[in-house]
C-alpha cells in the first residue's frame, strides 16, 4: 500500500464526469478515479468548509460511526476491475479492525470528514497511475495527460494477467 493525498477534483470535459485525483505522497504519480456528481459535491463541500443546515448522507455516516464509538482508521483504494474501482473502509470498532467494502467516492467522502489517511494498492498505482517527471501545479494538466493516455489505450490493457 502507498499513502495517497487527495490532490483535487476536476471534471472530464468530454464525459462531463467529476474525477478525483489521488497523488502518491512520495512521488509525482496521480491516480484518476471517475466519480458521480453527488459524491463530488459531498467531497467538495467538506473540503471548502461549507456548512449545511441538515446532514448529508456522508455526514450521517460519520455521525453513526462516532455514536458507535468507532473510528475510520484508513481508506484503501484496492483495485480496478471491469472499469470499476473498489475500496475498503477500515474501521476500529470495539477494539477490532473491521473492513467494509465501499465505492472509492464514498470512502473518500468519509476520509475528508474524519481526517482518515488514504492509501492505494501498489499494483493499482503501477497499472493505472499517470506519472509526471516535474512538479505539477495544475490539476487540469493531470486530466489532460490522462486524456492523452485514454486516447491510446485499448480495453484489453486493463485486463488482469
Amino acid at each position: 500500500m502507498k499513502e495517497m493525498i487527495l490532490y483535487g477534483i476536476s471534471f472530464d470535459v468530454i464525459g462531463k464526469q467529476p474525477i478525483i485525483l489521488l497523488k502518491t505522497a512520495d512521488a509525482n504519480k496521480f491516480l484518476p478515479i471517475w466519480i458521480g456528481h453527488q459524491e463530488a459535491a459531498a467531497i467538495l463541500m467538506r473540503l471548502q468548509g461549507t456548512e449545511l443546515p441538515r446532514p448529508m448522507t456522508h455526514d450521517l455516516m460519520t455521525s453513526i460511526i462516532s455514536q458507535l464509538d468507532a473510528e475510520v482508521l484508513r481508506v484503501t483504494v484496492t483495485e480496478l476491475r471491469e472499469n470499476t474501482f473498489y475500496a475498503l473502509l477500515t474501521l476500529r470498532l470495539a477494539g477490532d479492525e473491521v473492513e467494509v467494502d465501499s465505492r472509492p467516492s464514498d470512502a473518500l467522502a468519509l476520509a475528508v470528514r474524519t481526517n482518515a489517511p488514504i492509501f492505494a494498492a501498489e499494483r493499482l498505482i503501477e497499472d493505472n497511475a499517470v506519472e509526471f517527471d516535474h512538479e505539477v501545479e495544475d490539476s487540469e494538466e493531470v486530466v489532460e495527460k490522462f486524456r492523452a493516455f485514454l486516447d491510446n489505450v485499448q480495453p484489453e490493457d486493463f485486463k488482469d494477467d
